[in-house]
């Protein structure tokens, strides 16, 4: 039978992984603990300055703000878990024993890299299942001045379609195709960019190749005066597709979903950067959790009598901060074309891969 050695003791193997996945677990939930209550504590006054907003609202709030949490600070607590827990091992000298027991770096740390490969499967499926709709809702919420929407899958907010010279506004868009419903809708009417008329309205909808607003009402500039009506058409020859491509935002729309929105992007002629970069990310952002066991490897090894193991676990924690950096850094210039969306996405990983695999190897010499 092969013996790859890969980890040559099970009950190690289960002891590290359970060390690793306790601290993880620890520092996730106190972050999101602390964070959600700061988070809270500054739009519960916006949230119950609403009429009818109670309770139960901002129980909602909580409810979607913390897979939103969770989805951004996982990385973060896997990186202060792996510290927690090598500090800990080389303070009571069970790196030393474990390598006296011939032991290499790389056998140590292997069951913290399978553990964390299992904690971005998971968060892999708890982003595409949960924190995308979370995101939109409560983005959609906030835009809304967290007054009531109606709960859609399709919901987006904040958007901005312009048509010759006028610009048309809807705060929120919500459904497909011929269902496709805007609410808060603002039309500024211009001509040779002089503005003529703004026209609010409470809804819009579809209507003969033109959309019919609800309950309507018009400034003119030239004349001074507001008129309402209870219904008008407006908009003639903006397609549905206007709206829904005008804001595709990564982290409110899942990968399948993305993947279309891509297509369609294209189909029209309009740029696919922003979209494509964030696509690459949702894979490698859940992946930059195994970078953040070997990042924080410095502080395992090195002997602890040396008075170097705070400055050690400070320089892994530099490591994992400064991977976040780079990695946000270079999402906002694939964004904005700078370079391939999927060198934006990966280039960090593959380069902090490098670093976290020669300072463990510089450690293990």
């Amino acid at each position: 039978m092969i013996n790859l050695d890969f980890m040559p003791s099970k009950s190690l193997a289960l002891y590290l992984a359970r060390l690793f996945l306790t601290r993880t677990l620890a520092v996730l939930v106190l972050l999101v603990m602390v964070l959600m209550t700061l988070d809270l504590l500054g739009e519960s006054g916006k949230i119950l300055a609403v009429p009818g907003n109670g309770e139960a609202e901002l129980w909602r709030y909580v409810t979607l703000r913390v897979p939103l949490l969770i989805q951004r600070f996982l990385p973060f607590s896997a990186l202060l878990g792996t510290l927690i827990a090598f500090t800990a091992l080389n303070q009571h000298s069970e790196v030393i024993a474990m390598k006296a027991a011939g032991l290499s770096a790389h056998q140590v740390l292997a069951p913290l890299i399978v553990a964390s490969l299992g904690i971005a499967v998971i968060a892999f499926a708890f982003n595409e299942g949960v924190a995308v709709n979370s995101a939109r809702m409560v983005n959609a919420w906030d835009e809304n001045d967290y007054r009531p929407i109606r709960a859609s899958s399709g919901v987006v907010s904040n958007v901005w379609v312009k048509a010759g010279d006028d610009l048309a506004h809807a705060r929120i868009v919500s459904g497909r195709g011929s269902s496709l419903q805007l609410q808060g809708v603002t039309i500024y009417d211009r001509t040779g960019g002089v503005l003529e008329r703004v026209t609010n309205a409470e809804t819009a909808v579809q209507a003969g190749g033109a959309w019919k607003l609800e309950n309507v009402r018009t400034y003119d500039t030239s004349m001074n005066v507001v008129r309402r009506t209870s219904q008008a058409l407006a908009m003639p020859g903006i397609t549905p597709d206007r709206f829904t491509l005008a804001k595709v935002n990564p982290d409110e729309v899942d990968f399948l979903d993305l993947q279309r929105d891509i297509a369609d992007l294209e189909a029209a002629g309009r740029p696919t950067e922003e979209a494509r970069a964030g696509l690459w990310h949702k894979i490698s952002g859940p992946l930059s959790i195994v970078l953040m066991p070997l990042l924080a490897a410095i502080a395992a090894f090195g002997l602890a009598r040396s008075g170097q193991v705070l400055l050690r676990a400070a320089a892994g924690m530099a490591l994992g901060f400064a991977y976040f950096v780079v990695d946000n850094l270079s999402l906002a210039l694939g964004n904005v074309g700078a370079y391939p969306a999927w060198l934006a996405a990966w280039a960090p990983f593959v380069l902090f891969l490098l670093i976290g695999e020669a300072v463990l190897v510089r450690s293990e010499e």
